[in-house]
């Protein structure tokens, strides 16, 4: 072994080096990630596995230090796919009329999306105590676990929270951290940093999930999936369709496999074995379980609440109708 090769090995940059599908002259895959982020980890179970070699492309991993920053260089053409919600897909479509920079379609990733936390002896601990207390909330305004959180309220307890409460938009380790210092009563955040607080003895007020089925959604729709431009999809239909079956393949080992957690530990940003169990356990119960016409139904049923709270700043001129083409409808159901 060369001494430029123990450099890569020994800071883990070889991990994102998909040597054996380029030794092949695999076509490329530029997926864009962020450092912690729970791509890495599945991508992480292709490479080592040779999946992405097993259906000939090769997995390119492109780092970025936000998600903004996946959002614009996927715009940029710099990555070919990334993680995101499709409420983002659908608010391009309906915005840019689902062509030149709107054709951008989604397939599953997660079914999970965060939770509302508390610390175990605050002032809050269910939805009617938010008016007046000191609300942390991780992303933007149009953000859709807070327009998931502030339609829950309105339909099950009469409170609007985005006039009732106090709030503080930022990104989730900034708020972790001031929940941790006393600083905030409550925070609404993404599932790792709810899986880290659940770990550290807060208490888990309510997930987006159950509050999606308080709000009457028949079916769970998925949360955040891999987006990519429809026309780029047409063009290399053979590389995307093998990246679905390593990806599924990749979970699926992640699920029945005990021996492939310990491997992703560096990845995973734990600092206690606590924290890296609840990490683990919401990554699981995240996985789609089935993807297919209901699915879609439970999403536009979704859409429709969450157009009703977010207004034309969410949907553009789309209206509460899910923009046609926010699926990849060639993705085969499962």
């Amino acid at each position: 072994m060369t001494m430029t090769r123990r450099r890569l090995l020994a800071t883990g940059l070889a991990a994102s080096m998909p040597v054996r599908a380029r030794a092949a002259g695999a076509p490329a895959l530029r997926v864009g990630i962020l450092r912690y982020g729970t791509v890495s980890w599945e991508l992480d179970v292709i490479r080592r596995h040779g999946l992405d070699a097993a259906h000939d492309l090769a997995i390119v991993p492109q780092e970025f230090a936000t998600g903004q920053a996946t959002q614009v260089a996927l715009q940029a053409g710099q990555v070919d796919t990334i993680a995101v919600d499709w409420l983002w897909v659908a608010r391009q479509r309906a915005t840019q009329g689902g062509s030149g920079g709107g054709d951008w379609t989604f397939i599953p990733f997660s079914n999970s999306a965060g939770a509302l936390m508390a610390p175990a002896q605050g002032p809050v601990a269910t939805v009617p105590d938010l008016p007046g207390r000191r609300l942390g909330i991780a992303g933007g305004a149009l953000d859709k676990n807070w327009l998931i959180l502030r339609a829950y309220a309105q339909r099950q307890v009469g409170i609007d929270l985005d006039r009732t409460a106090e709030k503080t938009f930022g990104a989730p380790p900034l708020l972790a951290n001031a929940l941790a210092a006393g600083r905030l009563d409550a925070l609404l955040t993404y599932w790792p940093f709810a899986a880290k607080g659940q770990a550290a003895g807060q208490r888990r007020l309510l997930t987006v999930e159950d509050a999606v089925t308080g709000l009457g959604v028949q079916g769970t729709p998925p949360m955040v999936g891999y987006v990519f431009s429809e026309r780029w999809a047409k063009a290399h239909g053979a590389v995307l369709e093998g990246f679905i079956a390593a990806s599924r393949q990749a979970r699926d080992l992640l699920v029945k496999d005990e021996a492939e957690w310990p491997r992703l530990r560096p990845l995973a940003d734990a600092g206690s074995d606590a924290e890296f169990d609840a990490l683990r356990d919401w990554y699981r119960r995240g996985i789609p379980r089935h993807w297919g016409a209901a699915e879609q139904e439970a999403a536009a049923q979704l859409y429709q609440v969450l157009a009703s709270v977010g207004g034309p700043a969410l949907v553009g001129g789309g209206g509460d109708t899910l923009p046609a083409g926010t699926f990849w409808q060639a993705a085969q159901s499962w």
